[in-house]
C-alpha cells in the first residue's frame, strides 16, 4: 500500500515564481530518489473558514497566498528511505530556513496511509 507526505504552508505572491523554481528542483530530487509523484498546488478556491480552513491553519496575510503538496510512496519504509537520501543530497544544502521563500514557521506537514483510493 502507497504512503503519502502531506504539507501546507504560505507562500508570499512576490515568490511564487522563487517557489516554484525551488519546488521544480525538489521535485525532481525526491522523484530521483524514488518518490512515486510529486505535486505542488498553488491556492485558486480557498476561503477563510468559520472555525477552520487553509488560510487560517497558516495565518495567512494579505501578500500570500496558500500551497498544498504532497509526496507519494511505495509505503511508509520507503519514504523513510527516499527522505533520508534527499536530506542528504548536496544539491539541497544551500537551502536555510532563512534562503527559502516563504515562512518555514507557518508550514506543517505529516505522513499519511491512505484510507480510499481508486
Amino acid at each position: 500500500m502507497s504512503y503519502v507526505d502531506g504539507f501546507v504552508l504560505p507562500v508570499p505572491i512576490k515568490n511564487l515564481a522563487a517557489y516554484r523554481r525551488m519546488a521544480r528542483k525538489a521535485g525532481k530530487i525526491w522523484m530521483e530518489h524514488g518518490a512515486l509523484a510529486y505535486h505542488e498546488c498553488v491556492a485558486d478556491d480557498v476561503k477563510p473558514g468559520k472555525h477552520t480552513s487553509f488560510p487560517q491553519a497558516v495565518k495567512l496575510k494579505a501578500d500570500e497566498t496558500v500551497v498544498f503538496a504532497w509526496v507519494v510512496y511505495k509505503s511508509r519504509k520507503q519514504r523513510d528511505q527516499v527522505n533520508a537520501k534527499v536530506m542528504a543530497d548536496p544539491r539541497l544544502a544551500g537551502m536555510t530556513p532563512q534562503s527559502l521563500p516563504f515562512d518555514g514557521k507557518r508550514m506543517f506537514w505529516g505522513g499519511f496511509k491512505p484510507l480510499v483510493t481508486y
